[in-house]
């Protein structure tokens, strides 16, 4: 049985909407059903169900209110990380852990590879590499995916907040000087379910699954490339002036360049990553 924590949240929705798709039984979890930051729940958790894989989707995300949350940001993002690594090596069940393309905050300006230096700006940034870096620490069998960019059908997200607001205004002011690539969550989650179908199916070893990868979509573009290619899409007559970071400032920093190189996971379990548009594309089909 799979675990999914936060599965009320972008990629846990959609894993859950792909799962029927899968031969694996999956219980879906969110803060109401298990508090990853009580050790003892999750080790009672871990006693009444027969858990087979866990995929951490938990998380604190609320990059900007984490600044002054930071107890809460670190309960979630390193100590809910500690406690679930704790539960899976004692019954050494592999854990798939979703982190984020803000560990990386540095001048560089080609595509990120796993080894890069890290250098987190803020405390939702330093909070997940400390979750990382706990987890590796504590569990052997654990896989570390750093994306970006999520978006997708369930929850909020930039492309719904564009949709909203383009057929509110006239015009809007979108950043163009922040640079990355967009992640839709089903693609996300295709992902994972993926490798762990390979993984019990003996096409992959252990020493492929536990290791740091990257995955967002193909392709490169700025938010304000971004949000142009939302409207182009739904024909909203909205138009996009581009600014720089310093017009639009937030009490924490977003990297000014974060395109993750994705060769690591493709060549390591066979994987398509489509292209950022055809994916974008496809959510919009499905909101309609």
């Amino acid at each position: 049985m799979i675990l999914v924590t936060g599965a009320n949240g972008q990629v846990g929705s959609e894993i859950n909407y792909l799962s029927k798709a899968y031969p694996f039984e999956f219980i879906f979890t969110d803060a109401a059903e298990l508090d990853i930051t009580d050790n003892d729940a999750v080790f009672d958790f871990f006693g009444k169900h027969e858990i087979t894989h866990v995929i951490n989707c938990a998380a604190y995300t609320a990059v900007d209110k984490a600044e002054e949350d930071k107890d809460f940001a670190a309960a979630v993002n390193v100590k809910g990380a500690m406690h679930l690594a704790q539960a899976c090596t004692l019954r050494n069940i592999p854990l798939v852990h979703i982190s984020t393309d803000y560990v990386y905050h540095n001048s560089q300006n080609t595509p990120f590879v796993e080894d890069d230096e890290t250098n987190p700006q803020g405390v939702y940034a330093a909070t997940k590499l400390e979750g990382e870096e706990m987890i590796k620490k504590i569990h052997p069998r654990s896989m570390i995916i750093r994306t970006s960019w999520v978006y997708s059908t369930f929850g909020n997200n930039f492309v719904k907040t564009m949709l909203r607001l383009g057929q509110d205004r006239d015009e809007l002011n979108v950043i163009f000087d922040q640079i990355g690539s967009p992640t839709y969550a089903r693609d996300l989650a295709k992902g994972i379910l993926d490798i762990l179908h390979k993984l019990e199916q003996g096409d992959v070893s252990d020493t492929t699954f536990n290791t740091t990868y990257h995955y967002s979509n193909e392709g490169v573009c700025s938010w304000y490339d971004f949000a142009k290619a939302i409207f182009e899409m739904n024909k909203i007559q909205c138009k996009v002036n581009p600014i720089v970071t310093a017009q639009y400032p937030t009490p924490a920093k977003r990297p000014p360049f974060s395109l993750l190189n994705k060769a690591k996971i493709r060549e390591a379990f066979g994987l398509e990553i489509p292209y950022w548009r055809d994916s974008l594309a496809a959510m919009l089909a499905h909101l309609d």
